[in-house]
């Protein structure tokens, strides 16, 4: 398998005349988690939708450089963005778990993607409920509204309704931010189980999850990578004062 998943060269972004993103360059290691921190507005978020060209969705936004993923730019003309998000799944900050049972949501990527057996809908919902680990918690209420659970357990929805098609990258946008202590440890647990399996990335505000979630940390300033490196090392003996100095809570 090969080492790095992502190879990002270059990569500026525009919203008009507004320079957000200013030469990004990193490599985002194979089942690994990477956390992106860094102050409010300094590009962490929009860099993560630049992963699955959720951006796209934006009017009035011009990207320059390259991102490969598996040796393909995403940029190309002739990319199926729709199979991109496929591969490239994404939780977001508030879980968003549709008005619909905890069961159709889990197949609603499934069956837009084809999938009608009821023998084989039902698998997907197991085995993605069982990787997001909340199967047990919802086994006997499939048929209940996904808005019927508490925080925690919608986020864990959203995450199973993910994988239920199979991605190879999960983009998490402070996927706990806004979730109690308790649940925000279900989530990390969920993080380290299922980088096993995907490339984990991740934008978070709290410095100690990105320090206990992750292998490698890239910090972002003004729309630019300030450092990235194993994560121990960023928290422990960082190149730059300037990281230094936000992970000791100087600034930001």
């Amino acid at each position: 398998m090969k080492e790095i998943k992502v190879s990002v060269k270059n990569l500026s972004l525009y919203y008009g005349a507004n320079k957000a993103l200013k030469e990004i360059s990193l490599e985002i290691p194979t089942n690994k988690v990477t956390a992106l921190i860094g102050p409010s507005g300094c590009g962490k978020s929009t860099f993560l939708r630049t992963l699955n060209r959720m951006n796209d969705l934006i009017d009035n936004v011009r990207i320059e450089g390259e991102i490969m993923i598996d040796d393909i730019n995403i940029y190309q003309k002739n990319i199926d963005v729709v199979n991109l998000r496929k591969k490239v799944g994404m939780i977001f900050q508030k879980s968003n778990p549709f008005a619909k049972s905890i069961y159709e949501n889990i197949i609603y990527g499934s069956r837009i993607n084809g999938i009608s057996q009821k023998k084989q809908l039902d698998e997907i919902v197991e085995t993605s409920l069982k990787r997001a680990a909340i199967w047990d918690e919802v086994k006997d209420r499939l048929q209940m509204s996904a808005l019927s659970l508490s925080g925690g357990q919608q986020q864990r929805i959203c995450i199973a309704r993910t994988l239920a098609v199979n991605p190879e990258i999960i983009l998490m946008d402070e996927p706990a931010s806004a979730l109690d202590p308790l649940s925000t440890s279900k989530i990390e647990e969920l993080i380290h189980e299922l980088k096993k399996s995907y490339t984990i990335i991740i934008v978070t505000h709290n410095m100690q999850q990105a320090a206990r979630t992750s292998d490698f940390t890239a910090f972002f300033y003004l729309g630019e990578i300030v450092e990235m490196d194993k994560t121990k090392t960023i928290f422990t003996n960082p190149a730059k004062k300037q990281t230094e100095d936000y992970i000791s809570g100087r600034f930001g």
